[in-house]
């Protein structure tokens, strides 16, 4: 939130007070990669939302990633340039609906405290955030991504 324009920083801070959830630019502190559940769910052959969370932090070493339960997205918070250095990985994943957003783009980021799915299926930290110093590892969101790949039903030709 640092890097954020003062008027940034309280515009934040009110959308957590009033909304659980404050809407903040990527692209300079860290980025994001969307990895759809389908893909965890598949590595985990469950949609129990306390297993997934748990997939996600021992897959990502305790890397921080937000849930949208409401679409079953999962956001891996990644280091800033990872939009510029991972160009081939990332139109590799597109076919996987898996998008790797920095630059031009927002995040809905839950309060630090919002850490459990709830009945309103707002955001939540699926992999709590430790410090915005501590990022996901891109190898490690990219080993996900072929984990889940792989695990994926493939579709029978006809």
């Amino acid at each position: 939130m640092a890097s954020l324009p003062a008027p940034g920083r309280a515009r934040a801070r009110l959308e957590w007070r009033q909304h659980d959830v404050a809407m903040l630019p990527l692209g300079t502190l860290f980025s994001a990669v969307r990895v759809p559940g389908r893909l965890v769910v598949a590595l985990t052959e469950s949609t129990e939302t306390s297993e997934l969370d748990e997939f996600m932090r021992h897959a990502l070493d305790g890397g921080p990633v937000i849930c949208d339960p409401r679409y079953l997205r999962y956001y891996a918070l990644v280091p800033a340039s990872v939009p510029r250095t991972w160009h081939q990985a990332i139109d590799d994943w597109k076919p996987l609906d898996v998008e790797c957003l920095g630059h031009g783009s927002y995040l809905g980021v839950p309060r630090a405290d919002t850490v459990e799915c709830t009945p309103a299926r707002a955001p939540y930290w699926s992999v709590p955030i430790d410090s915005a110093a501590t990022l996901c590892r891109p190898l490690k969101v990219a080993r996900l991504i072929a984990a889940g790949r792989h695990c994926l039903p493939t579709e029978r030709e006809e």
